[in-house]
């Protein structure tokens, strides 16, 4: 059965190949028959073919121009709008640059705004200057006239104080001529009751009279030794003709001891600051402590009581003494360039003398009247009591002069200074009498205090290496020299005929010496 399958496929086939070649047999024949017509129509196309093809060339041509300007075109608008978003990115930049100016004007003027009030404010302030110094330029015209009429009445005033200074000169020296032979015939009748008076071969000291004749021992042994103080004793006084020592420390304390006995008799509380400088009245009756809270302070000294504040010093009180003849009158010195004299009896300052150069050291004379000052600069100055006037100055010392005090008889200031010398004055006439001065011998401050002998024979000061010296005025030597404190020296005090030297160290430890 398959076989007669394959034979109808394959008569298939050949009929289907045959029927192909008619087809094709036909197609040429129509083909051939059509050939004629063909060519006919096939010319004009051909040409036209032709000319179609020369403008399809052509436009080929414009195509590849228009291609090749397309593509130039291209390039240029890309580096167009590169340059565009160049462009673009610096106009963001500049326009935020122009938002921080603007931000910056609107700041400068705001403080153009604020300078220009401040500048009204200024003119303003300185036409009231102006104003002002034009008045003061008026005023200190008026002053200068003044002046200088003061200074043609000044020179007229002074060649008068000048005569009548040389009058009282004069008539000092008689009065001391005078004074001499009356102390000498003191003296004399003196001694001459004393030697009847004589018993077992002692000299009673205590008899009227003793004081003007008898000599003060040179000390060399220390009697006591006294814890006085928590932290420096700057200052330490006698009572007048008595054996109490008051002291003065860093403790706000003052404290009166017996030197006799080493022992502590009454201690005065009250004062708010260090206590820098003590003095005594001349009956014995208050205590005056010099601080450094600006202020005096004033105890009774029977009571122990505080009497007074006395305020008006603008910084520390450094020095301070009594007068010799009234139990009223005080003076002061601070480190607001100003001395001060204190009515005790109306609780007031009656004087107050101002000068460039502070004052560390400050002593009455002998009548009251006078005020001996020293001072930072170097120099000692005397001042009038009542007026506060300027009596006369001498260049004392090279540095700070640190004690001014007065000998028993009045005559004599002692002044010490850093420079480390010790200077005997003439107080008339203000000529050195004598110089004295120690290798190792050094003031420890600008207060420290030395002092003189009841006889005026010998001057005793500390120094900064914890010793005493000792000086023979006459021999401008040293007798002795006590080493008993392990601090320096501050503050020595002579009492009176018969009694003990005292010395006081930055370790409040007072030493007694015989």
């Amino acid at each position: 059965m398959d076989f007669f399958r394959s034979q109808d496929e394959e008569i298939a086939l050949n009929a289907i190949k045959h029927a192909v070649k008619a087809l094709r047999k036909r197609h040429l024949l129509e083909e051939s028959a059509h050939a004629p017509a063909l060519i006919a129509l096939y010319k004009p196309l051909a040409y036209q073919g032709s000319v179609w093809k020369e403008k399809a060339e052509n436009l080929e041509v414009e195509l590849q121009h228009c291609y090749k300007a397309q593509a130039q075109l291209s390039e240029q608008l890309v580096a167009e709008v590169a340059e565009s978003r160049a462009s673009k990115a610096s106009v963001q930049q500049r326009e935020a640059t122009i938002l921080d100016v603007q931000n910056e004007l609107t700041k400068a003027r705001d403080e153009c705004s604020h300078l220009t009030e401040l500048l009204e404010e200024k003119n303003k302030a300185l036409e009231l200057v102006i104003s002002e110094n034009e008045e003061l330029k008026a005023q200190l015209e008026e002053i200068t006239v003044r002046a200088k009429n003061a200074e043609g009445e000044n020179k007229t005033f002074i060649d008068r104080w000048m005569l009548e200074k040389m009058r009282d000169a004069e008539r000092l020296n008689e009065a001391n001529a005078l004074y001499e032979d009356m102390l000498s015939q003191l003296k004399a009748r003196g001694i001459e009751q004393l030697a009847r008076q004589q018993v077992d071969g002692v000299v009673r000291r205590s008899e009227e009279g003793a004081e003007y004749y008898a000599e003060s021992a040179v000390p060399t042994v220390s009697k006591h030794q006294i814890r006085a103080h928590e932290g420096g004793c700057a200052a330490i006084v006698f009572e007048n003709s008595s054996g109490a020592l008051a002291s003065g420390g860093q403790d706000q304390t003052i404290k009166i001891w017996d030197t006799d006995t080493g022992s502590l008799r009454r201690t005065l509380c009250g004062c708010l600051g260090s206590i820098l400088d003590l003095a005594i009245t001349n009956d014995n009756s208050s205590i005056i402590a010099a601080s450094s809270s600006n202020n005096l302070y004033i105890w009774d000294a029977d009571s122990g009581r505080m009497n007074h504040t006395l305020k008006g010093h603008k910084d520390k009180v450094c020095a301070v003494d009594t007068s010799k003849v009234s139990r009223f009158h005080v003076v002061s010195a601070a480190y607001d360039r100003t001395i001060k004299v204190w009515d005790l009896h109306k609780g007031k300052c009656i004087n107050t003398t101002i000068f460039h150069s502070n004052c560390s050291a400050i002593c009455f004379s002998i009548d009251g009247q006078t005020i001996c000052s020293g001072h930072v600069d170097g120099s000692l100055r005397l001042w009038n009591m009542q007026t506060g006037k300027l009596l006369s100055e001498v260049a004392a010392h090279s540095l700070a002069v640190t004690s001014v005090s007065l000998s028993r008889s009045g005559n004599v200031i002692l002044t010490s200074g850093r420079d480390g010398l010790h200077n005997l004055f003439d107080i008339r006439s203000l000529e050195v009498c004598s110089t004295l001065k120690a290798s190792g011998n050094k003031m420890a401050s600008n207060w420290s205090r030395s002092c003189i002998s009841p006889d005026e024979n010998y001057v005793a000061a500390g120094s900064a290496d914890g010793s005493v010296y000792i000086w023979s005025v006459s021999k401008a030597t040293i007798v002795s020299t006590l080493k008993e404190h392990t601090a320096s020296v501050l503050c020595c005090s002579w009492g009176g005929v018969g009694k003990p030297l005292a010395s006081s160290d930055k370790n409040g430890i007072i030493c007694t010496w015989t």
